[in-house]
């Protein structure tokens, strides 16, 4: 399965980066391919060096102006031309997404493929992946949004909140009907 992974290009306490590294690694031991935003800085590199290391597959896709941090030995990497491109890019190569960490780069992401969900543009399980409850808040948010009417369909049918790599990926695996 194809996987696309959002989350930051920083540098990261060992809370955030330990859990991905851990992920990286069952997605590359589970044959998973990561589909990214193609950097080799920050918790970008953690992933994947982690897949790569554990037997997986790398499709990078970067855009014009980080090109000079993308990853050298991806298996494909493309550089769009902008950001907008880039999502679609990214979205167009994946059978699924996962949301890790992240600044504001990564919240735009997932909310615009939330968005796409919601309105039947596209029918890839989302899982927002809470490590060290860094989306609780968010959680709560999207809580309040259903609760108050503002989700034309129901939350747990757009994302599926797990709080460790394990049960992100079964969910995935689940929902794409891979056996182990």
């Amino acid at each position: 399965m194809n996987i696309c992974v959002f989350c930051s290009a920083a540098d990261l306490d060992d809370r955030y980066v330990t859990p991905a590294r851990q992920f990286a690694e069952l997605m590359g031991k589970g044959g998973h391919v990561l589909v990214w935003g193609g950097s080799d800085t920050g918790l970008m590199k953690v992933m994947a060096d982690g897949v790569q290391g554990a037997g997986g597959k790398l499709i990078g896709v970067s855009v014009e102006f980080l090109a000079h941090k993308a990853r050298a030995g991806a298996d494909e990497m493309l550089v769009t031309k902008d950001l907008a491109e880039r999502k679609a890019q990214l979205l167009a190569r994946a059978d699924a997404v996962v949301v890790m960490v992240g600044g504001t780069g990564t919240l735009d992401e997932a909310t615009e493929i939330l968005e796409l969900r919601k309105h039947g543009m596209h029918a890839k399980p989302v899982v927002l992946l809470n490590t060290a409850g860094f989306y609780d808040g968010l959680k709560e948010q999207f809580q309040r949004m259903e609760t108050e009417g503002f989700l034309p369909v129901p939350l747990k049918d757009l994302v599926f909140f797990a709080e460790d790599g394990v049960s992100a990926l079964a969910y995935l695996e689940e929902q794409a009907g891979v056996q182990r």
